[in-house]
């Protein structure tokens, strides 16, 4: 039996799922062997998945989004990768409670983070990108990285999206010469262009508090943003902008593509690799993934989609946990799963379903074990 399940946002972290489902199964078949391999997609929980897959911890303080020093995490694994997550440095957690600041924040710390992780001699890095605070399509970032991006009068431009708008220059030869060294993967579930209707400000703005004005002046200020880039660089700079995962996490993977050469991947394909699913894979008989919501977007590259189409071309059953579940049994069918076991069959109020998710889970588990394997 392989678990591979992500986080519950909001109640139980992926390594904890694993526990519970596993404490669950065994109610019902006490000699069950079990393997457990927590997932994530790019997003946030990405290097706590590292983490349990063995990797190191790292810590070190950066620039947050509006320039107050937070604590971030990445991990590393004693072969030279890397799994750094931009929302701990750049993240909407870092933000004052209800306080967004869509114009001026920056991924400068992002920046840090990465170079704090080529420090401690990373020779690939798996870049996680997902739940920003930041617009600024990876200024900041580039910025802490070595770049120069100067206004008219010379001076560097002030941090966040909206002061790209008074961008006149753009010198990326300072950035840290380690980069064109290090394999970077830009892992992410995010497919959009930076500018446009479907463009980072369009689609991910208002998420960040971003009015309609601001949407307005964050669109046209990153425009501006890769024509200046496209000066400095090249037509490439161009292509960027319009290429899959340009628009992920407020235009940070454009910054990551133009400036730092990474390659866009699925993210869910990327941490399966790293997190080492496919030789636990190869063990197993029968497979449990689940998030805390099975809906519309997990059909869209999140993990459970990921692990069940793995698990499916090797001929295995594929059944799912979760909070919620949003998917009528067709659709499951489809994405590869048999059945999924939501919480709230077992507790309707969403408060309380969260609040027990570890005592309602392991009840699921083994309804589930019963059902399939007893």
């Amino acid at each position: 039996m392989l678990i591979a399940a992500d986080k519950f946002k909001g109640s139980l972290t992926a390594v904890q799922v694993a526990e519970h489902v596993t404490a669950g199964l065994r109610r019902a078949v006490p000699e069950l062997s079990v393997a457990a391999v927590p997932v994530a997609d790019g997003g946030d929980g990405t290097v706590a998945a590292a983490l349990a897959a063995g990797f190191a911890r790292h810590e070190v303080r950066v620039t947050g989004p509006t320039g107050t020093p937070v604590t971030a995490t990445f991990a590393l694994h004693e072969d030279g990768t890397a799994v750094v997550e931009m929302a701990e440095a750049s993240g909407l957690q870092h933000l004052p409670e209800g306080v967004f600041a869509p114009l001026t924040a920056t991924t400068y710390g992002t920046g840090e983070l990465l170079l704090a992780a080529l420090d401690a001699g990373a020779r690939s890095v798996v870049f996680g990108v997902g739940g920003s605070a930041t617009n600024d399509g990876g200024a900041g970032m580039l910025a802490a990285l070595g770049a120069r991006f100067l206004d008219r009068a010379g001076e560097p431009v002030a941090p966040g999206g909206g002061p790209l708008a008074g961008l006149a220059t753009a010198d990326l030869s300072g950035l840290d010469p380690r980069l064109a060294t290090t394999e970077i993967v830009l892992a992410s579930d995010v497919d959009n262009p930076l500018t446009g209707p479907k463009g980072a400000p369009a689609v991910y703005g208002p998420q960040k508090g971003a009015t309609e004005a601001d949407v307005a002046t964050l669109d046209a200020a990153l425009a501006h943003y890769a024509k200046v880039l496209e000066a400095a660089v090249g037509p490439k700079a161009a292509e960027y902008a319009v290429a899959p995962g340009a628009g992920a996490a407020g235009g940070i993977g454009y910054g990551a593509l133009v400036g730092l050469g990474a390659e866009f991947r699925p993210g869910i394909d990327v941490m399966l690799d790293v997190l080492g699913f496919g030789p636990a894979l190869e063990r197993a008989t029968f497979v449990i993934t689940g998030e805390g919501s099975l809906d519309e977007q997990t059909l869209h590259g999140k993990a459970p989609a990921g692990v069940a189409a793995a698990a499916r071309a090797r001929g295995l059953t594929v059944v799912a946990v979760c909070g919620r579940l949003a998917l009528p049994p067709s659709a499951l069918l489809q994405a590869g799963i048999a059945r999924a076991y939501p919480l709230s069959a077992l507790e309707p109020d969403p408060a309380r379903s969260m609040a027990q998710a570890g005592p309602l889970l392991e009840q699921a588990a083994e309804s589930l074990a019963r059902d399939f394997l007893a």
